[in-house]
């Protein structure tokens, strides 16, 4: 295999690169775990990998490429989390595979092909979830990784609770956040203690700060606070302020 020139080795890589940033500009803005950085650095090294053997007169692309692929899976797995019976981060996964394949594409000459494949994983990524919705009928039910844990956790008097109960299903569908249950615990002798738990975009935490204000501001409500995550300790025991 001859020799690539210079200018040859720098178009392929910049169109490996500039590929690999594209799909994970979108991965950024939406806040995943593997955003731009990540996906141009695993574009760039797939790339690299196969311009090395491009430019080595007595080794195959191809194989190089097949180590790409069984290398990638080791990265992607790295991003695969399980938080009880819900996985994360397979769509995290499968775009590094996809970032990696274009860089390969790339290294190997087919700039156009390179390009195309980048407006592919693209395109899926902007229309797959709006699609899926649609076909779902009940969408409560998708729990993407696009989608974070929150708790939200309410201090008040038996008598309020039913209140209290309603405002947070009210807004909770009116704010495209999924609602998973809502827990009643005792917090002391006169008052008991609400937590919602709540799915929900990591980029929309004013929608609770919301709900906050609201329930803040009602009469036998002591104490409301929401955060990320989830919390398996109860709300530690208030008392009502004068």
């Amino acid at each position: 295999m001859q020799n690539l020139s210079i200018a040859e080795f720098t178009l392929r890589l910049a169109v490996g690169v500039g590929c690999g940033a594209l799909i994970g500009l979108e991965r950024q803005w939406r806040a995943r775990m593997a955003g731009l950085r990540t996906n141009a650095l695993v574009a760039t090294g797939a790339t690299l990998f196969v311009l090395y053997a491009a430019a080595t007169e007595d080794s195959s692309p191809t194989r190089v490429a097949s180590y790409v692929v069984s290398g990638i899976g080791f990265l992607g797995g790295g991003v695969i989390l399980r938080e009880g019976f819900n996985v994360r981060g397979l769509n995290t996964a499968a775009t590094l595979w996809c970032s990696a394949a274009v860089g390969v594409l790339a290294a190997s000459g087919h700039l156009v092909f390179a390009l195309i494949a980048t407006a592919t994983v693209v395109t899926i990524h902007l229309f797959g979830r709006p699609l899926g919705r649609l076909i779902d009928h009940d969408n409560t039910v998708e729990e993407d990784e696009s989608l974070r844990p929150y708790q939200l956790q309410v201090l008040c008097r038996p008598k309020s609770a039913k209140y209290v109960r309603a405002q947070i299903v009210q807004h909770t569908a009116r704010n495209d956040i999924t609602l998973r249950g809502i827990h009643t615990g005792t917090a002391t002798d006169d008052n008991i203690a609400l937590t919602a738990h709540l799915l929900m975009d990591g980029h929309t935490p004013a929608k609770l700060e919301r709900l906050v204000a609201e329930l803040s501001l009602q009469p036998g409500i002591y104490a409301v606070h929401w955060y990320a995550g989830e919390q398996t300790n109860p709300m530690l025991p208030m008392s009502p302020s004068d």
